[in-house]
């Protein structure tokens, strides 16, 4: 992986997205057992420009035995637009959901937050131990929810896209985040294998994710406003949303 020696990226962003960085890292480390997953160096820390301002990108991968690929992006463009992207790609072995988080945040507004355990299966829905544990925390309501894109079907029913409208809409999406983590870490440490043709149900169902996340084209028109069309397709198809082999 490719870092640099200047100040983490993080601590020039938006405290909440420092928060949830530091939050996510935290619960992997605490319960699963991390190896580096190796980017290309030259997709491990990106800088470019975006209408006169800087835009930076720090990229951090891991894997594990239950998953193939963890991955943590922050971005920041100047002052205008602050950014945190998560995902978690599971090894197609296991019957487990697409943990995604993001934050997206300006000018020291968050101005959208969204976190989800999405299913891979055929059915649309998730394990039933996801269901149960899920079913089972505190309801939350936040004040401004929004609207999911046209591919949202893709998410679960427990997930959560809103605008906090205040520091304690902050904390509770932060706190939740951290209850969806520690679910879903301690559901992966506990599953087994499955079989080939449960592995083949998997796959499709990962790849759909992935294809139907490629579509976000604020995304990608970011990307290629920085970086052209060509970087920003292969940024979004081999970093963002790779597809399983």
């Amino acid at each position: 992986m490719s870092f640099t020696s200047t100040p983490s990226l993080r601590e020039q962003q938006h405290p909440l997205i420092r928060q949830l960085a530091d939050c996510i890292e935290t619960a992997w480390h605490q319960y699963l057992d991390l190896s580096p997953y190796n980017l290309p160096a030259e997709l491990g820390y990106v800088e470019g420009r975006l209408e006169g301002e800087k835009l930076t990108i720090e990229n951090r991968c891991y894997q594990t035995p239950q998953f193939r690929k963890m991955h943590l992006e922050l971005a920041k463009v100047g002052n205008m637009l602050d950014i945190l992207h998560c995902v978690m790609f599971p090894c197609p072995e296991y019957n487990l959901p697409m943990f995604g988080c993001d934050l997206v945040g300006g000018r020291g507004q968050i101005s959208a937050a969204i976190a989800d355990l999405s299913p891979v299966s055929l059915d649309r829905t998730l394990p039933e131990s996801y269901t149960s544990a899920l079913s089972a925390l505190k309801g939350v309501n936040f004040s401004q929810p929004r609207e999911l894109p046209e591919w949202g079907h893709i998410f679960s029913d427990f997930c959560i896209f809103i605008r906090p409208s205040s520091p304690e809409e902050e904390t509770l999406f932060l706190s939740r985040v951290q209850e969806f983590l520690t679910v879903h870490c301690q559901q992966a440490i506990a599953s087994s294998p499955v079989s080939a043709e449960q592995m083949q149900q998997i796959l499709a169902g990962q790849r759909n994710y992935c294809t139907q996340q490629q579509q976000n084209d604020k995304t990608r028109r970011v990307l290629e406003k920085a970086f052209g069309p060509v970087w920003a397709e292969n940024y979004m198809t081999t970093v963002l949303f790779d597809l399983p082999d």
